[in-house]
């Protein structure tokens, strides 16, 4: 009856595991070296070293040692039961974290789950059968991530043939004008500004939400491109260099919008020249006859402007706020291509959110909520922190370090340290990485230390703000926050 049992945990605990492993690949857009710089933060070093890895080394050599093999069967038995029965916890409260279930998702999780129950069988009644467990239980990380890569040559064959496919549509358009967008920051929001301007006077079509890879562009030319669409709006992001010069292979952009760059993705592009040379990529595959636009409010970008042959536009000189820009730089593009002031006005009236990626809204306890939790980078941040210093009351922040920012971690983190303690009553930072940095810098510029806190559980996050403020003082949401937190903060009081 044991045995049963045993398998009958195991494998409620290698679904969660395996749905989680797999989410990690997905959140990361399978690409390694995102993966990897995972586990340079306090999170992902902690999947890899924990208390509950080491027990279970210590059973398996445990396991090998005692004369009879299987004398640890009763700890491990208790030892599944428990990580199965929180793992249905968690699914019923809806906190497991499992991958969206796309085609390449659900043929992955197949292979693995026709191996797992392979090796169960294999194994099962075996008298050295809690060491085969634990074994694979202990590599369940490596074999999923090796599946995951042994299929990466399918999925480019696939791939390249979705991309030869949808470049073979595009030359039939030959009047489709192509915008490219790209920056480190502020793509989407261009996009969406652009694409509703431009609305008022063309047949737009735009890439959707997360598709601004090759093939989610490429799947937007072959799912939705018609003969009646004259423009075509195209985020476009990279993580390496060439990404870019691939996507302007795709799509032929004749307009390129360069909105801003940063040190964001810097663990993967190895170094800030890496990310200026890649975003340029878009500039140089522009025709001669091109168009290249530039955020007037970056440095890098002014640099590129002063470089570009051919004809080149500034925008954005005069945006007052953080994300302002952008609607300048589709306004000056919707100039560029004709349209009246009357048009664009009207177009503009439209658009409710004129300050992107951030949500004013009232919460619990007559607190203001600005919820700026879309996506982070450095400059958002900072401008974010600036926004925030305009609200009267107490200001307190939450949020996370920031990741992937490799050698230029620290010294963003300074930055933002010594802009909360400019600004910010209390700052409540959720995770590690650098916690030391932010505090330092805070401290340095005038925040107590008491207020700066590392605090993870969302409801011990609520607690600290209800005793710390009051009526219409306001909390400031960066990054990737709990959601869980955001619903609390917002639930109306009964």
């Amino acid at each position: 009856m044991i045995y049963p049992l045993l398998s009958t945990f195991w494998f409620i605990r290698q679904i969660k595991a395996t749905l989680f492993w797999l989410y990690l690949w997905q959140l990361k857009e399978y690409h390694i070296g995102r993966f990897i710089d995972h586990f340079q933060t306090e999170k992902g070093k902690h999947l890899l070293v924990n208390k509950l890895l080491i027990l279970k080394t210590i059973l398996l050599i445990t396991s090998r040692i005692l004369p009879s093999p299987n004398s640890c069967v009763f700890i491990l038995l208790s030892l599944y039961f428990f990580e199965s029965i929180k793992g249905i916890f968690d699914f019923f409260r809806q906190q497991l974290k499992t991958p969206i279930f796309t085609k390449k998702i659900i043929f992955l999780a197949f292979i693995v789950f026709s191996f797992e129950v392979f090796y169960l069988f294999s194994f099962f009644q075996n008298k050295n059968m809690s060491f085969y467990l634990l074994i694979f239980d202990i590599l369940t990380p490596a074999i999923v991530s090796g599946i995951v890569l042994c299929f990466q040559p399918v999925a480019v064959l696939a791939r390249n043939k979705i991309i030869k496919k949808a470049q073979k549509k595009r030359e039939q358009f030959k009047n489709l004008l192509v915008i490219g967008i790209t920056g480190s920051y502020g793509k989407t929001s261009t996009k969406e500004f652009l694409a509703t301007i431009l609305s008022e006077k063309f047949k737009v079509l735009k890439t959707k939400e997360h598709q601004n890879s090759e093939v989610g562009i490429s799947q937007c030319i072959l799912n939705d491109l018609k003969p009646e669409h004259q423009i075509f709006i195209c985020e476009m992001g990279a993580y390496n260099r060439g990404g870019i010069k691939l996507l302007c292979d795709i799509a032929k952009p004749k307009i390129g919008i360069l909105t801003g760059i940063n040190e964001q993705h810097m663990a993967t592009f190895g170094s800030q020249e890496n990310i200026i040379k890649t975003k340029y990529e878009l500039i140089e595959s522009l025709p001669a006859d091109g168009i290249a636009f530039f955020n007037a409010k970056n440095r890098y970008c002014l640099e590129l402007y002063q470089k570009t042959k051919i004809k080149k536009h500034l925008f954005g000189e005069a945006a007052k706020f953080f994300g302002e820009e952008n609607l300048l730089g589709a306004i000056a593009v919707a100039k560029e291509l004709g349209m009246s002031e009357e048009e664009i006005s009207r177009a503009v009236e439209k658009i409710k959110d004129k300050m992107p990626g951030i949500q004013a809204k009232k919460g619990i306890n007559g607190l203001n909520i600005i919820d700026a939790t879309y996506s982070a980078n450095p400059d958002g941040v900072m401008a974010h922190l600036e926004y925030l210093k305009s609200w009267p009351g107490k200001k307190i922040i939450v949020m996370p370090c920031l990741i992937e920012l490799g050698s230029a971690s620290k010294e963003v983190h300074k930055r933002i340290g010594q802009k909360i303690g400019e600004v910010c009553d209390l700052a409540i930072i959720t995770t590690k990485d650098r916690l030391k940095e932010i505090s330092e810098e805070a401290i340095k510029n005038g925040m107590k230390k008491e207020n700066i806190l590392f605090l993870e559980n969302p409801k011990e996050i609520l607690e600290k703000i209800k005793t710390f403020c009051k009526s219409e003082d306001v909390v400031l949401l960066e990054s990737r926050v709990p959601s869980e937190l955001k619903n609390l903060l917002w639930k109306l009081e009964k």
